[in-house]
C-alpha cells in the first residue's frame, strides 16, 4: 500500500470524517425507518432480516443494508487514490481496474455536491435500479466454501469461478469491507465477525500465501476439483452446468501456446467428471474499462457448457484426436466468426470446441501409452486454430496472399526487394501488380506494405481496376479510425460482399499480430471486427435501390 499501513491511511482526514459520520448515521436512520414502518402499519415483528423476518424490524434493516452499501460505494469516490479526468471534468473513482494504483496526484470530490463522488448520487443510482425491479419470487444468498458446499440434488448451476492467479479479490475487498462492517455488522453479525476479509480459504493460486508457485497451483487444482465434483454430483440431468471463464492464453513454449490458468482449471473440470459440450462467448466487459483501453484485453467471458461425462466414454489415440480436431474445428471456428466474436477472444473461445473433442474420451493416449495432458491438448487446439486461419487465405486473391505472408515477416516495415520478388513468384503475382493494386511501395531496393493512413482518401472500389481484400480491409480501417462507424458503414455499403471477405482477413492478421507482439496493428483489426455489427447496420441503412442496382451492373 505504498507506505499506508492501515486502510485509514488511504483517506484524507476530511474524507474519514465524512465516511465515519455517514456510517454511524446508518444505525440512526434504521431506528427512524423502524418507527416510520410501525406508523405505516407494518407488524411489530422483531424477527431480523437474516432470519427471514418481514415486519418493521426486517424492513428497517433491509433499507439499512442499502444505505450501508451506499456508504461503502461512496468510499470508492472518496479516497486519496482518486484521479481527475479532464475529459469528464470530474473526479473518478479509486477502482478503475482490479487493483489499487499509485497516483502522483489525487482529486477530492465534494461529498455534498450533486455530481459524482457524493452520497446523494450514489443512493440515487441505487434507487434507479430498485425502481426497475419487477415483483419476483424472493431469493436468498449464502456465504459458503465452494469446496464443501452441499447443493440440492437436480440443481441448475451457473458459476463464475476465480481465474487462477488473476485477481486477489479477498485482498481488494478489504477496501470496502472495513466500511461495510461499521454499518452492517449489527444486521449480519456472522458475515462481519472478522476484522478483515478471510484470506486463507480463497480459491486462487497466490504463491505468497502458500510458499511457492507449485504449492499454490496444487491448492487451486485440489480445491477447484472438489468444488466442481460437488457441482457434477448435484447437476440437473436435463440442464448443463455453465461456467464463466475469462483468462487469456499467453504462455508459449516448445509445444506451442497454452496457459497454466486454463490448464489447471480444465484439469479440475475434467477430474470432476465433466465433459465440455460447447462454448458461449458473452460480451461481459465494458469497452471503456481502464484495462481495455489501448490494450488487447479480452472483451468477452467464455461460458463453458458442461455435462457429466458418460461412464462408457471410449479411449482413443493422439492421432485420432488430431484427426477429429482437423475435421470439426474449421466449422466450429467459422460459426464463431459468423457470430462476430472479437479476434482477441477467438483463441479463448476455440478452447470450447477443442476441449469438447478432448473430453468426449475417457483418455487420449500418447504414442508411448501415457495419457495426454490438458496442456498438450491446449497447444494442439491452438495449433489447429492457426492452421484453420492460414487455410482461409485460400479464399483470398493472390495479391492479398502475398501481403499476408509479407506482413507476417515484416509488418509494415521495409524488406529486401529480392525477398519480395521471390515471394511474388510463389504467390503468382508481381511487384508491379502490387503497386498497381495500391497496397505496396517499392523503391531503393526495398519493398513495404502501405499503412492504412497512407491509403488514398478518394478511393472508389467501383472503379478500382485491381481490387484486393487487403486494400478493402485497410481502407475500412482507415475510414473507421478517421470518420467513425457511420463513414465505415457508407464504405461497406459500396463494397458489398467484399466487405465480409475483409472481415475474415482481419481475424488472420490479428492472429499474426498477437503472435508477433504488434499491439497497435492488433488493436485496429480487433476494433474493426468489434464494430462490425454497427457497420453492417449503417451499411444497410445507407444502401438505396439505386445504389444496389449500380453495384449489380458494375
Amino acid at each position: 500500500m505504498y507506505g499506508m499501513y492501515t486502510w485509514g491511511d488511504a483517506f484524507t482526514p476530511r474524507q474519514l470524517v465524512a465516511l465515519t459520520t455517514f456510517s454511524e448515521l446508518v444505525a440512526e436512520a434504521r431506528r427512524q425507518i423502524h418507527a416510520d414502518a410501525l406508523t405505516a402499519g407494518l407488524p411489530d415483528d422483531t424477527t431480523p432480516l437474516r432470519d427471514g423476518g418481514s415486519g418493521a424490524t426486517a424492513y428497517a434493516e433491509a433499507v439499512g443494508v442499502y444505505l450501508g452499501m451506499g456508504v461503502s460505494k461512496l468510499a470508492d469516490a472518496q479516497s486519496s487514490l482518486c484521479r481527475w479526468k479532464p475529459t469528464m471534468d470530474q473526479s473518478i473513482a479509486t477502482f478503475a481496474r482490479q487493483a489499487l494504483a499509485m497516483v502522483w496526484d489525487y482529486s477530492e470530490a465534494n461529498a455534498f455536491s450533486t455530481m459524482a463522488g457524493d452520497l446523494l448520487t450514489t443512493l440515487t443510482n441505487q434507487a434507479r435500479v430498485l425502481e426497475l425491479f419487477h415483483q419476483v419470487q424472493s431469493g436468498f444468498a449464502l456465504q459458503q466454501d465452494a469446496r464443501s458446499q452441499e447443493y440440492e440434488q437436480k440443481s441448475i448451476l451457473s458459476t463464475d469461478p476465480p481465474y487462477y492467479d488473476n485477481i486477489g479479490y479477498a485482498d481488494l475487498s478489504d477496501f470496502f469491507y472495513v466500511w461495510l462492517r461499521r454499518s452492517l455488522q449489527p444486521i449480519y453479525p456472522a458475515l462481519f465477525s472478522t476484522l478483515l476479509v478471510p484470506k486463507a480459504e480463497e480459491l486462487v493460486a497466490t504463491p505468497y500465501r502458500h510458499g511457492s508457485r507449485e504449492a499454490a497451483e496444487t491448492f487451486f487444482l485440489d480445491g477447484m476439483t472438489r468444488a466442481m465434483h460437488s457441482m457434477a454430483e448435484a447437476a440437473h440431468p436435463a440442464f448443463p452446468v455453465t461456467i464463466y471463464y475469462a483468462f487469456k492464453q499467453s504462455e508459449r513454449d516448445h509445444n506451442g501456446t497454452a496457459s497454466t490458468g486454463w490448464e489447471t482449471f480444465l484439469e479440475a473440470v475434467i477430474k470432476a467428471g465433466f465433459s465440455l459440450t460447447g462454448t458461449w462467448p458473452m460480451r461481459t466487459e465494458l469497452g471503456n474499462r481502464m484495462i481495455g483501453s489501448g490494450t488487447n484485453a479480452l472483451a468477452s467471458s467464455i461460458v463453458l457448457v458442461c455435462r457429466p461425462r458418460p461412464t462408457e466414454a471410449p479411449v482413443t489415440s493422439r492421432r485420432d484426436f488430431l484427426t477429429a480436431l482437423k475435421h470439426e474445428m474449421p466449422s466450429a471456428l467459422r460459426h464463431l466468426q459468423e457470430g462476430n466474436i472479437a479476434p482477441v477472444d477467438l483463441a479463448q473461445a476455440s478452447i470450447g470446441p477443442g476441449m469438447a473433442i478432448f473430453t468426449r474420451y475417457t483418455r487420449i493416449l500418447e504414442s508411448d501409452g501415457t495419457p495426454m495432458r490438458v496442456r498438450t491438448a491446449l497447444a494442439l487446439i491452438n495449433q489447429t486454430l492457426d492452421e484453420v486461419l492460414a487455410e482461409q487465405e485460400g479464399d483470398f486473391d493472390a495479391d492479398t496472399g502475398w501481403a499476408v505472408a509479407w506482413f507476417d515477416q515484416f509488418g509494415f516495415n521495409d524488406g529486401p526487394f529480392g525477398d519480395a520478388e521471390t515471394l511474388c513468384k510463389a504467390k503468382n503475382t508481381a511487384i508491379s501488380g502490387l503497386q498497381e493494386a495500391g497496397i505496396a511501395l517499392a523503391r531503393a531496393g526495398k519493398v513495404r506494405l502501405l499503412r492504412p493512413d497512407e491509403l488514398p482518401a478518394d478511393w472508389d472500389p467501383a472503379i478500382d481496376p485491381r481490387l484486393t481484400a487487403w486494400e478493402v480491409l485497410h481502407q475500412l480501417i482507415r475510414v473507421l479510425e478517421a470518420g467513425g462507424e457511420s463513414a465505415a458503414g457508407e464504405l461497406a455499403a459500396k463494397l458489398g460482399s467484399h466487405a465480409e471477405t475483409a472481415r475474415e482477413l482481419a481475424y488472420r492478421l490479428y492472429a499474426i499480430c498477437e503472435r508477433k507482439k504488434r499491439t497497435q496493428e492488433a488493436l485496429s483489426y480487433n476494433g474493426l471486427v468489434q464494430s462490425w455489427p454497427e457497420i453492417q447496420r449503417l451499411a444497410r441503412e445507407s444502401g438505396t435501390p439505386q445504389a444496389e442496382q449500380g453495384a449489380l451492373f458494375a
